[in-house]
């Protein structure tokens, strides 16, 4: 029976609070009632927290974009991990690409010059897709974990003591509201029994008032006190959390650095598998292959801009392309000197070759009874034979 009464009158209380913050809140709203505002530093940190809680969910869910572009994947690794269950090994594109081309190889005969260059270029697709599966895990680990951590732990607390502040803040502003309309009340009421009226009735009636209102007017002075100190109180934890934010910051950017070393290092991967694989081709046809982005094997379309991008731009990782260069070739009917750009590294077999270094420029012409496959090369004092292959004549 206690129990029940003890409930009874928790409920009520509750229902009564309730009841004064929504009134509060609406008079405030139709502005009827007075406001008590936050501090300006806190408002700051309010609105700094709020920001940081905005561009962090669009930058997470977008980074989850660029690493699981296949929304399927996404929702499927989303419940996995709200069962907290591991998500099953999936092949990605790459990996799927290579074994393709290492499976087409096979078929076509690895003893096959279009056999073997499909299992080489499988075997690198399939690398690439390690290392992506590599920049995926380490990305989740140490970019999108902090923050969603951030998120779903920090922010909620946040919010959580934020909204905690605002009901104080109701409370406070009811107390103001109860205490304000009771001073009122007990100076109308002195007023009324300071008037000289006849009857002794009347005259106790109105004492008897005023002490009840005096007594209304004590209450609400002391509840106000306490609903302060319970608002200060809630304000300096609200304003320690939030002063957390820059911590926050400083912590998403040692993240971001880790982010950003994770992609150059996939980068870096995927360049040197893709340079090691264009070397393997080219050893391997020095004399019928030619990588070209825009010529096909029946019609070839020489074109010095389209070719290379710039030096940096891994340009020398183009597609493999069954044809000639006739340009150069073109060069060795005619008599003169032109400018070539080497197309990837060369190292001289002896000493009547010249040694490239891919991206560089250097002379070319040709020589009456040189082999259809080479040109004179020549840098500075340096003179030596170069393969037609490794370069592309500018215009």
């Amino acid at each position: 029976m206690n129990i029940m009464d003890f409930n009874v009158k928790k409920l009520a209380a509750d229902a009564g609070t309730f009841l004064s913050r929504a009134v509060q809140f609406t008079e405030e709203k139709l502005g009827q009632a007075e406001k008590t505002e936050l501090d300006a530093h806190l408002e700051n940190l309010l609105s700094k927290a709020e920001c940081t809680k905005i561009w962090t969910e669009k930058i997470m869910k977008q980074t989850e974009v660029l690493l699981q572009p296949n929304p399927n994947a996404r929702i499927e690794e989303f419940v996995y991990e709200k069962l907290d269950r591991k998500a099953p090994s999936r092949i990605n594109n790459p990996e799927l690409l290579g074994q393709y081309m290492i499976d087409a190889g096979t078929e076509f005969g690895p003893g096959t010059a279009y056999g073997n260059a499909l299992i080489k270029c499988g075997e690198t697709q399939k690398r690439i897709g390690t290392a992506d599966r590599e920049l995926i895990q380490t990305s989740a680990l140490n970019f999108l974990t902090p923050l969603r951590n951030f998120i779903e732990g920090d922010y909620k607390t946040i919010t959580k003591e934020r909204k905690l502040l605002q009901n104080k803040r109701l409370d406070l502003d009811a107390a103001k509201t109860r205490l304000k309309k009771a001073k009122a009340a007990e100076t109308r009421a002195s007023q009324l029994n300071s008037a000289r009226l006849e009857g002794d009735n009347i005259m106790v009636n109105f004492s008897y008032m005023l002490n009840f209102l005096h007594v209304k007017w004590l209450k609400s002075e002391q509840e106000l006190r306490i609903t302060q100190s319970e608002f200060d109180r809630q304000a300096e934890i609200t304003r320690l959390l939030l002063e957390g934010i820059s911590s926050t910051h400083a912590h998403h950017l040692r993240c971001l650095n880790d982010f950003v070393e994770a992609q150059m290092t996939y980068y870096a991967q995927c360049y040197q598998y893709m340079l090691d694989l264009q070397k393997q081709l080219g050893r391997c046809f020095p004399s019928n292959y030619l990588c070209n982005n825009n010529q096909t094997s029946v019609t070839p379309i020489p074109s010095a801009s389209s070719n290379v991008i710039g030096p940096s731009s891994m340009a020398s990782t183009s597609g493999l392309v069954m044809a000639s260069p006739p340009n150069l070739h073109d060069l060795k009917e005619c008599s003169g000197s032109r400018k070539a750009r080497v197309l990837y590294d060369y190292d001289a077999a002896n000493s009547s070759e010249l040694s490239l270094l891919a991206d560089e420029v250097i002379t070319v012409f040709s020589v009456v009874g040189m082999d259809s496959d080479w040109l004179m090369g020549e840098r500075g004092n340096q003179k030596g034979k170069v393969p037609i292959t490794y370069l592309e004549l500018l215009n």
